[in-house]
């Protein structure tokens, strides 16, 4: 018998949890009865949200306003953010984080009482609330509490989605622009048993974070590969603004780890200062806010200049800065300096090089978390809503997952008794053969995928490097297809699926653009002129 749902959260991460959540609150003040499920890959708690350090921006003093909030983030955005979006979800912030505060999230707080805000990046007022370096992770823990508490929500750990269920797997014929195409649910790879089952819903919500592990250098976790946008994408979902890929300016050079420990925005806010191997400054020469500028801008920069002298990494300097405040704001940065690499914050300079962060774009959705299949939504990092546009402002992505996670379920509540679920949807044909060696056929390819993309459609690219990137990444698609059909299902060859596909639409999305804006760079084009 299939999981049946009225609703099916695709991970657990700030955007799904607070659709969740608003959904089942909703009809447990009309005392409705109603299926909620949250499925998660791995553990509930690992998410992309867990590891966001700086914190989540709102207007929240009197010297502050939503026009400074509204144009940071077009300025950011290099203007092909959607202004409307913007500040749609500007004005919207101050409620959505009050309801975060309200189940139970922590900020820090002045002396006073006051909220501590912190200003990073881009940003022309200190409106970032946060919880000392570990502020995505507070926000998880306060989300998770409260969804357990709903008996509504059942939250499945991992449940690995495969495949979304439209009308292509009841035998229909549909295009990517058809606009009677229908989200079902999921085929889901329960990975403890080995086997896919079936979970239908009436409404569908993807919030399955990012795509950084398409990349050698990445803040993300291991599970960010991409599956929500590829899915969409396989669905017939429009996706957008896959070129522009946010490189955090500061990982930690950590040789052969992944992911990359993420030394926050907010330390250069906090008054880090950027210095090559020489320990010379060099921001003055690349732009006027110095360390402070937004990371496009300050990831070129690092990378200009570690090209320049060869060199494998820079430093951010916070010696100068009072150790007492800064281990107060950074107790986990700096701890993990210290125990890691032996770094004394006081007197040594951090090692830091840029990596992959965060995806701007992604599935196309409206004002509402709505794609272009009916009943499927999508919010957070997997979704494009037009906010970001070519480069995301600092702390923006928690706030956008939560403004939209709320839209997505006011509108969901709109149009549920418009849906249906059919009666006829297939199993999961589950017929393939297991080979011994397909670990190993998936770690290499894996690596080869990883090389590509970070060597050719990195921080910088060019015509050459692009077309090249994809003449080898369609050698591994055709190798990878052939390992796909013979064998049985498992989370490591769906997610390499997974990554090949969304490292396609990176590149045909970069190779497409005309012109360089926010964090697309190609030498062979001309800057443009906002």
């Amino acid at each position: 018998m299939p999981n049946q749902y009225d609703f099916l959260v695709i991970g657990s991460g700030i955007a799904g949890l607070s659709y969740a959540t608003k959904l089942a609150i909703h009809f447990e003040e009309r005392q409705q009865p109603v299926r909620i499920a949250v499925i998660t890959k791995v553990w509930a708690d690992e998410t992309n949200t867990k590891y966001a350090q700086g914190g989540i921006a709102a207007v929240w003093s009197e010297d502050d306003s939503f026009e400074k909030h509204i144009e940071d983030t077009m300025i950011a955005g290099d203007y092909l953010s959607d202004r409307k979006i913007v500040e749609i979800v500007v004005r919207e912030a101050p409620e959505r984080i009050r309801e975060l505060i309200s189940y139970g999230t922590r900020f820090d707080k002045e002396e006073d009482g006051d909220y501590d805000l912190a200003r990073e990046g881009g940003h022309s007022d200190h409106r970032i609330l946060h919880f000392k370096d570990i502020t995505g992770a507070e926000i998880e823990r306060a989300l998770l509490e409260k969804a357990h508490s709903m008996p509504s929500i059942t939250i499945l750990t991992h449940f690995y989605a495969v495949d979304l269920i439209t009308r292509h797997h009841l035998g229909e014929t549909v295009h990517r622009y058809d606009a009677d195409n229908k989200c079902f649910g999921a085929y889901v790879l329960n990975t403890e048993t080995g086997s896919v089952e079936r979970f239908l819903a009436k409404t569908t919500l993807l919030a399955t974070g990012g795509i950084g592990n398409i990349y050698q250098n990445t803040t993300n976790p291991t599970i960010a590969t991409g599956d929500g946008i590829a899915m969409a994408y396989r669905a017939k979902a429009i996706c957008k603004d896959m070129e522009f890929i946010q490189f955090h300016p500061t990982a930690l050079y950590e040789p052969g780890k992944k992911p990359n420990f993420l030394i926050s925005e907010a330390v250069r806010g906090f008054g880090g200062i950027l210095r090559n191997m020489k320990g010379e400054t060099f921001m003055e020469h690349y732009d006027p806010r110095l360390s402070l500028a937004p990371r496009d801008i300050v990831a070129r920069a690092i990378d200009s200049e570690m090209k320049k002298y060869g060199d494998p990494h820079v430093y951010l300097d916070v010696t100068h800065c009072n150790y007492d405040e800064f281990i107060e704001h950074f107790p986990n940065i700096t701890a993990y300096c210290r125990d890691h690499l032996g770094i004394d914050v006081r007197k040594d300079f951090i090692p830091v090089v840029p990596a992959q962060h965060y995806m701007c774009g992604g599935i196309k959705v409206n004002e509402y978390g709505q794609t272009n299949l009916n009943f499927l939504y999508a919010a957070g990092e997997c979704s494009c809503t037009g906010l970001h546009g070519a480069n995301r402002l600092a702390s923006n992505s928690l706030l956008e997952a939560v403004v939209f996670g709320h839209r997505a379920y006011l509108k969901t509540i709109e149009e549920y008794e418009q849906a249906v679920l059919p009666d006829n949807i297939p199993d999961w044909d589950d017929r393939g053969t297991t080979h011994p060696e397909e670990l190993v056929l998936v770690t290499e390819m894996q690596r080869e995928l990883e090389s590509i993309m970070s060597n050719y459609v990195g921080i910088v690219r060019s015509n050459r490097r692009m077309k090249r990137a994809m003449d080898r990444l369609g050698l591994i698609y055709l190798e990878h297809e052939e390992l796909y059909r013979q064998s049985n299902v498992s989370a490591r060859i769906c997610e390499l699926r997974n990554m090949i596909e969304v490292a396609y639409l990176v590149i045909k999305a970069a190779m497409s653009r005309r012109d360089n804006r926010g964090l697309h760079y190609n030498i062979d084009l001309v800057k443009h002129e906002a």
